[in-house]
């Protein structure tokens, strides 16, 4: 129901509306896209989706705006959804530009999110599968009745997670 507000609300509830929008997909950008795929598979049980993308050509020149673009890598179904539920996109460019290291509190993206049952046993499973600690497991309070025990880590190639299980 759109409500009649001075503030523009109204006109964004109607845009949203119309759009009907469903959230699809994370993309990752990868120096080796197979390798970290299998980094979540491995740790996280996520799900190839094929068939692989391998793009190259004007059209994905023109929506890139890279001349001489080649793209290529897999989706992966994210665990907790069925068959329609988001993915996971990690591709690889034939050129990829240099990246600043990683930090929690750079604007921006700044991590994913995957819920899981011992923050400690996850934390130990990304390490092992090449994976590094960014700051130690806390528990914050969020409210009266729920806690939170998270970390952050990152994958192989240095994207930040958040290891996270809800309490009461």
């Amino acid at each position: 129901m759109i409500r009649d507000r001075n503030d523009g609300t109204a006109e964004i509830e109607a845009m949203n509306n119309e759009l009907k929008a469903r959230y699809v997909h994370t993309n990752l950008i990868a120096q080796d896209w197979q390798a970290l795929a299998s980094f979540y598979q491995q740790v996280f049980g996520c799900v190839p989706l094929p068939p692989e993308r391998d793009f190259k050509g004007e059209k994905l020149e023109a929506g890139t705006g890279i001349p001489g673009a080649v793209l290529r890598g897999i989706h992966l179904r994210l665990p907790g959804f069925g068959d329609d539920g988001p993915t996971l996109e990690i591709f690889s460019y034939n050129v990829l530009e240099e990246r600043p290291k990683p930090a929690v509190n750079r604007p921006g993206f700044g991590h994913i999110a995957f819920s899981v049952d011992d923050v400690g046993v996850a934390r130990d499973a990304v390490l092992a599968a090449g994976g590094h600690a960014v700051g130690e497991i806390v528990t914050l309070q969020v409210a009266a009745e729920a806690k939170v025990t998270w970390c952050y880590v990152t994958d192989p190639e240095g994207n930040i997670l958040e290891l996270q299980s809800w309490s009461k």
